[in-house]
């Protein structure tokens, strides 16, 4: 679903950062399982990015799902229900679909750069060997690391998904819902960022706050995962839902703010009754 026109940042007042947050919370509760559902299928493709080859393809198609994301939260502000097939949709939508993977592969040649950027000062981790089987999960590898490696490790990891994020942050829903090319919506995604950066400042600290009963009560789960059986599966759920629940705040904040600075023109949704379809 495009509108082309101009795509003008609004300079709005700080006060909109927690704006967002509450906007974004009366969405998610209006469709909180269907939106949930997407999140846990975006969850389980991207699982697969370490399967060779296929995993190259997820990664240059995480643009594509997070417009699809958007695209389902901006159905529910409509009073529409958004189906799962509503998260493949961008990815699927001729010329879009090309400029969401290029943007993919900008976003990964940048996360990549900068994360061995800052890995490069480490010898433990300028092993190939120890950067492959942590990359495969192995918790062994992980636990040889020492305090440095370890604190350099998160750091690069921190860096690359903030620089990846703020590229992607509004050039994902420029594409999607504006028809931008992918060197404009950049341009013009950055230059909003930067023009609000007070109400971003605030979503920043709100978003905090959100988070941080999140972090503890999954902590707890987690301690209780410990005595094992099927309530340890039971835990694990709860926890997955909590993480799901925060991660579809970001995506629902990110939607409430390109609307709020780049304004989506009515366009045609799928009507609340029937989910089976969406006019693009």
């Amino acid at each position: 679903m495009t509108a082309p026109g101009p795509a003008v940042p609004r300079l709005v007042p700080a006060a909109r950062g927690f704006a967002w947050l509450s906007q974004a919370f009366v969405l998610l509760r209006a469709q909180t399982a269907r939106l949930l559902l997407l999140a846990l299928v975006m969850q389980l493709i991207l699982g697969l990015s370490q399967v060779p080859l296929l995993g190259l393809l997820i990664v240059l198609s995480v643009p594509g799902l997070t417009a699809g994301l958007l695209e389902a939260f901006h159905l529910t502000g409509q009073g529409g229900r958004p189906s799962l097939r509503v998260l493949f949709v961008p990815l699927t939508s001729g010329a879009h679909a090309g400029r969401l993977l290029a943007m993919g592969a900008l976003v990964f040649a940048v996360g990549v750069v900068c994360v061995s950027a800052m890995l490069s000062g480490s010898s433990e981790l300028a092993d190939p060997a120890v950067l492959e089987r942590i990359e495969q999960g192995d918790i062994e590898a992980m636990a040889a690391l020492n305090q440095e490696s370890l604190g350099r490790m998160a750091l690069a990891f921190l860096v690359g998904i903030g620089v990846s994020g703020t590229l992607s942050y509004f050039t994902v829903p420029l594409i999607w819902f504006r028809d931008r090319k992918l060197l404009d919506g950049l341009g013009t995604g950055l230059k909003a960022l930067l023009l609000n950066w007070r109400p971003f400042l605030v979503l920043g600290l709100g978003l905090l706050l959100l988070f941080l009963p999140v972090a503890i009560l999954s902590g707890l789960l987690f301690s209780l995962v410990a005595s094992g059986g099927l309530g340890s599966a039971v835990v694990m759920g709860l926890i997955m839902v909590l993480l799901l629940l925060f991660q579809m705040m970001l995506f629902g904040t990110q939607y409430c703010a390109f609307r709020d600075i780049f304004g989506i023109p009515s366009t045609a949704v799928a009507a609340p009754e029937d989910d089976s379809q969406l006019v693009a």
